[in-house]
């Protein structure tokens, strides 16, 4: 609360892909997802009060003019006053054309009162949940602690009340990953349609799932894993991919978006690297790369031979960063860093992760001895405030079309 920024954020001159007021309600997140390093590098936990996001909803649209807020954070269903909130705002802007929106939304944490009041003042758009994990054993190894009847529940529940798209968000390379494991994506997304079906009463429903690859990244458990190899990520794509083909009674209602898995591994190469990674990105560089986020510029054959121009007098290559597992007592480029996590502590989960052992969050469970509250001298700040109307709005400046 006593940082209410940005307060005059910049509007681009030319159209981009997300026209809205973004306003971060709480930084940090303590649900323990192994594989996310923002997670785990902006612990603990600390919210915005409903006050404060209304202030700066309306500072932002009267310096902006936009018509639609994103109410932003890693987890924003997670907000001890979401529903209050969300209520109040929809309240506030109703009949203004002005409309709410989340990212991705825990299936835990998810309700139709809150998709509702999201949805009162703008029209009704897909759901987008991220289980991360095709199978329940994926998801207690990643610590996301979301169960198979949680998410056929909360979908059934959004189709029922008459939602129509639900994107669901995975990842293919976890740690100790079989095809199996992978295959089971296929598995949950025909439950999906056939318990939306079956809530809807119809069979104009869609679910569309989205995989990408995983990488490991620096103050994670996860940080000491092997990335898997392109071809055995692209394998199982292919595998799930004619899963889904196969099945007659509800593949025409499964969408499947996913990316290849040699893209995955200079992203890996980048995100593990050294300063020796330096020279990598300059030769790449020096022999054409530009714009490598798009696919149609990406080239893998490039990249790796420029890996092994910069390398060549050095004693490791792009796997040893990659798919190499790594020991407890390798020292890491980011060592130096402090995050204010105990380096012993995510060991301890990276080895909970393998045991396949769930770890608790702190908000409501006892502390796990992180280190970052301790370290950093910060604490878990979250509400409720009791707040549930808020003032009207300032007048805005009129927008022309």
């Amino acid at each position: 609360d006593a940082w209410p920024y940005p307060k005059a954020p910049l509007v681009p001159l030319a159209e981009t892909v997300h026209e809205r007021l973004s306003v971060e309600i709480f930084r940090g997140c303590t649900r323990g997802c192994r594989f996310c390093q923002a997670g785990m590098i902006t612990r603990p936990v600390r919210e915005r009060s409903i006050t404060t996001v209304a202030d700066m909803i309306d500072t932002g649209l009267c310096k902006t003019g936009y018509q639609e807020i994103g109410l932003l954070s890693l987890s924003s269903a997670d907000h001890s006053e979401i529903a209050e909130m969300a209520k109040a705002l929809a309240d506030r802007y109703e009949g203004d054309q002005t409309s709410l929106s989340l990212p991705s939304t825990r299936v835990d944490a998810f309700n139709i009162d809150l998709a509702n009041e999201l949805s009162r003042n703008g029209r009704r758009s897909g759901l987008t949940f991220a289980p991360e994990g095709g199978s329940e054993r994926m998801r207690t190894v990643i610590n996301k602690q979301v169960t198979e009847e949680d998410l056929i529940r909360t979908v059934s529940t959004a189709y029922g009340a008459g939602w129509r798209q639900v994107k669901l968000y995975f990842m293919c390379g976890l740690p100790t990953e079989t095809d199996d494991d992978v295959l089971q994506i296929a598995a949950l997304a025909r439950e999906v349609i056939r318990a939306g079906r079956e809530a809807a009463g119809t069979k104009d429903i869609r679910c569309t799932i989205s995989i990408g690859g995983f990488i490991p990244k620096p103050h994670t458990p996860f940080q000491w894993a092997a990335q898997l190899d392109h071809e055995t990520t692209d394998a199982r794509l292919h595998k799930l991919k004619d899963a889904i083909r196969a099945d007659k009674q509800f593949g025409k209602a499964i969408g499947m978006r996913y990316h290849d898995g040699k893209p995955g591994i200079i992203e890996g190469l980048l995100s593990r690297g050294d300063r020796r990674v330096g020279k990598v990105i300059y030769q790449a560089w020096l022999d054409g790369a530009r714009f490598d986020g798009w696919s149609e510029h990406f080239s893998y054959d490039l990249w790796m031979n420029a890996a092994e121009v910069a390398l060549a007098d050095e004693t490791v290559d792009v796997a040893w960063y990659t798919t190499r597992e790594r020991q407890k007592t390798e020292v890491f480029p980011w060592d130096h860093i402090d995050s204010g996590l105990d380096s012993e502590w995510l060991w301890e989960d990276w080895q909970a992760a393998i045991a396949e052992e769930n770890v608790g969050d702190c908000r409501w469970t006892p502390c796990s001895d992180c280190g970052v509250c301790d370290q950093l001298g910060t604490d878990i700040q979250v509400g409720p405030t009791g707040v549930t109307e808020l003032p009207m709005p300032m007048m805005r400046p009129s927008v022309v079309n």
